[in-house]
């Protein structure tokens, strides 16, 4: 048995896979969100952001395997040697205590990745966007979870096994999905003074000077009203974030305030300075580097959202590899799935390769054409090689690589300049 079936194995099953369990009813959440909107004919969701913020979801799920393998690892042997509690019998009201010292735990977090450089390097990711609906509460960090899982070890000295703290955090963050709409207005003051609720989460990723750095509980919001964040939602919010990464590729928007602190290390002239900037307060600068420009509030009326121009027929396009991301993504990230250790690497590349390649789409980069002519009989061939299909499948997914490269030939080999910015 290879190493990450056993990891897959020891964690559980049904805990390892509490992404893969919560997926389709994300998706729903999304479909019905787009339903509505339509219907009451709102305009709260732009396809553009809408499919980055997809694809850096795609992208970032599978750094859930290796997470269930540090948690299992680093966690099992903190619970094997140093537990407090020999044995918590799981039940609902141990199991609502574990959701309970999990969302506190992860209020701190929260506010410590708005205040210390590294942390926020990992969490500023989410607040990149410049919406806010479903398809926002997908865009994750593939770093923030790898943070967040630094400071949960407190839960198995007091003696939570760790494939519960794992699962447990599966839940949380999926109760966290439904905050990120703005159909949902504010609700009954009784739920309102307890819980977090999409009223409160709006205010969270405002970047109005009044709503910076407020409501970081997910899921109580008597945290923020116990340690002095909260702030009621009072006027229009805008959403984003300052120092915006200008880019759909997923690699820049998880990195971009990486490349801030970086430039910012490289340049300062003392060699602590260097290594204190990483750990120190949002603003903080080492010595000898002139001052940065002072923030202006972004309003509403002076916000100018990101955008890009796309390559012709685009849209139907990316939808369509949208589908065919997720079953690739299911591929790599199910407990379950057939495919071995090396073929789930794979397969994560071919993915990371596919939502780069979005990004090409989206902003009209004149290397997607080449890439993408790679891409589509690359992934073909890896996925027929690692599955065994039925012959209908395998037609089916022949015929769709088939016109995804005559599509590719048609409509994105068009010479554009790099990156044609609208705003």
């Amino acid at each position: 048995m290879d190493s990450l079936a056993f990891i897959l194995l020891q964690t559980q099953s049904t805990a390892t896979n509490i992404y893969a369990i919560i997926t389709p009813f994300a998706l729903a959440f999304m479909m019905l969100e787009i339903g509505l909107c339509w219907y009451y004919k709102k305009d709260l969701i732009t396809f553009q952001e809408s499919i980055a913020n997809f694809g850096t979801a795609l992208g970032n799920q599978t750094t859930n395997v290796l997470v269930a393998a540090g948690v299992y690892v680093v966690y099992g042997y903190l619970w094997d040697n140093f537990r407090i509690i020999d044995q918590i019998p799981m039940n609902w009201f141990t199991y609502l205590l574990l959701f309970l010292g999990v969302d506190f735990i992860f209020y701190w977090v929260h506010r410590w990745g708005h205040h210390i450089n590294i942390m926020w390097a990992a969490h500023s990711p989410h607040h990149s966007a410049e919406e806010m609906n479903f398809f926002v509460a997908l865009r994750a960090s593939v770093t923030q979870r790898l943070f967040s899982f630094f400071f949960f070890f407190p839960l198995t000295i007091i003696g939570f096994k760790p494939v519960d703290i794992y699962m447990i955090t599966g839940i949380h963050l999926f109760q966290a999905f439904l905050h990120h709409t703005e159909l949902i207005r504010k609700l009954w003051w009784g739920i309102e003074a307890i819980f977090t609720t999409p009223s409160h989460h709006r205010v969270h990723h405002g970047v109005n000077f009044k709503y910076l750095d407020k409501n970081f509980g997910e899921f109580l919001i008597i945290w923020d009203r116990l340690f002095g964040t909260f702030q009621e939602e009072s006027e229009k919010v805008v959403y984003g974030m300052y120092n915006h990464p200008q880019s759909w590729n997923p690699i820049n928007i998880n990195f971009h305030y990486y490349k801030i602190l970086w430039k910012d290390a490289v340049a300062a002239p003392y060699i602590w300075d260097k290594f204190k900037l990483w750990f120190m307060p949002l603003g903080w600068l080492p010595r000898g580097l002139p001052p940065k420009p002072a923030l202006i509030e972004t309003t509403p009326d002076n916000q100018v959202k990101f955008q890009t121009k796309m390559f012709p027929q685009s849209k139907i396009y990316l939808i369509i590899h949208a589908i065919l991301g997720i079953f690739l993504m299911m591929m790599v990230i199910k407990s379950d799935s057939p495919w071995n250790t090396q073929e789930r690497w794979i397969g994560a590349f071919l993915l990371w390769y596919q939502i780069i390649n979005w990004s090409g789409i989206l902003e009209s980069r004149s290397w997607l054409f080449m890439a993408e002519i790679i891409r589509i009989p690359l992934t073909l061939f890896c996925v027929l090689w690692f599955s065994e299909f039925s012959n209908p499948v395998i037609y089916s997914l022949v015929a769709v690589s088939v016109v995804s490269l005559y599509w590719t030939f048609k409509n994105f080999r068009t010479h554009q300049e790099d990156a044609l910015v609208l705003n």
